[in-house]
């Protein structure tokens, strides 16, 4: 194996540094998939958010009017706000539940309140092993800059 430093062509025969090469890309991945893990449950807060904040339109005043109603993210068809009493939520795996609006927004409520405390379980976790990742990577440069200046040693003699 072999790497690149200040244009230079390092040979590792360091099994610490092949080693080290490992653990780092054990940590790239766990940083990796707790960051994707973190944005996915960011989007669906946002989601619990946005369908929370939607439900301050049903309101009396607003009955009886015309709207769009989506079919599919690019298709509505027009409609008629008829009840604003009850709404049907996606409580998941294709099932809906009617429940009143302030029901739903309760719902909503929990459901943003049990994704934040999910996002700060994982953040420190994160947090770590960004820090181990770092941690490795700083041994690393420390080894190979070991290494260039031993293969220099002995190239000069």
């Amino acid at each position: 194996m072999y790497i690149l430093s200040n244009s230079e062509i390092i040979y590792i025969t360091s099994p610490e540094l092949t080693k080290c090469f490992q653990v780092l890309g054990v940590y790239h991945q766990e940083v990796e998939f707790l960051s994707s893990s973190i944005a996915q449950l960011k989007v669906v807060q946002t989601k619990y958010v946005e369908a929370k904040e939607c439900l301050n339109v049903l309101n009396k005043s607003n009955e009886g009017k015309e709207l769009l109603v989506p079919l599919t993210s690019s298709m509505y068809v027009p409609g008629t706000l008829n009840n604003v009493s009850n709404v049907l939520i996606d409580v998941g795996t294709g099932y809906y539940v009617e429940k009143t609006a302030d029901d739903a927004k309760n719902f909503f409520k929990r459901k943003v309140e049990f994704l934040t405390k999910q996002i700060e379980k994982i953040q420190p976790a994160l947090q770590e092993k960004h820090s181990m990742k770092q941690a490795v990577i700083e041994m690393m440069s420390i080894k190979i800059q070991q290494l260039t200046a031993a293969q220099a040693g002995t190239s000069k003699a």
